[in-house]
């Protein structure tokens, strides 16, 4: 399997992991999101930054909303993503705000809420090791926002995860961003990166 090419390489964990998540069941799900949340408020690095980009979960990704709506409460903006593909912009989001269909069945806000550039990211993910290597959902999205916004200053980037979609190591292609930190329900990882 290690002589396959990285994206092939991607694929394959890809489908197994996604078995493994969705294989969770929703109330381990809701209460790993409550713990991720928890573990995030009380990263240091992430308690004065706004504003916090996010996104909405689709899947059985982990969810954010608990997090997002935490932040807020502690005064700091959050932003969803919006795509405009090959790219994300980043929106200013409240609770009860309207969201559309966006992109690949993403709910996010709509052209009018206003656009901001985070400096501290939560990134949805597939698959993770510890070195912050990250597999997406493939297209590249966030790869290239955290590049965009890296160009105007410097980015916390923070996958959210469950335990079970940590692998050995993430095959790792030039435009793939490592991350600074995951959250699992388990744990916080601080990377090498």
């Amino acid at each position: 399997m290690q002589s396959l090419p990285p994206s092939e390489l991607k694929e394959r964990v890809r489908s197994e992991i996604f078995a493994r998540r969705d294989a969770l069941g929703k109330e381990f799900r809701h209460e790993a999101a409550r713990r991720i949340a928890e573990q995030a408020l009380g990263l240091p690095d992430l308690r004065d930054i706004t504003p916090v980009g996010a996104y909405w979960p689709i899947r059985s990704e982990v969810d954010p909303r608990p997090l997002m709506e935490a932040l807020l409460a502690r005064g700091q903006d959050v932003a969803l993503s919006q795509i405009l593909h090959p790219h994300l912009s980043w929106r200013l989001w409240q609770p009860g705000d309207v969201l559309v269909k966006g992109g690949f069945g993403v709910r996010e806000p709509g052209p009018d809420a206003p656009e901001v550039f985070p400096k501290a990211l939560l990134v949805p993910l597939v698959a993770f090791d510890r070195r912050g290597g990250r597999i997406g959902y493939g297209k590249g999205h966030f790869d290239r926002a955290i590049a965009a916004l890296e160009a105007q200053h410097p980015v916390l980037t923070i996958g959210l995860a469950y335990a079970v979609q940590e692998i050995d190591e993430v095959p790792v292609e030039s435009h793939d961003r490592l991350l600074d930190v995951i959250i699992t329900e388990v744990e916080l990882v601080r990377t090498t990166s």
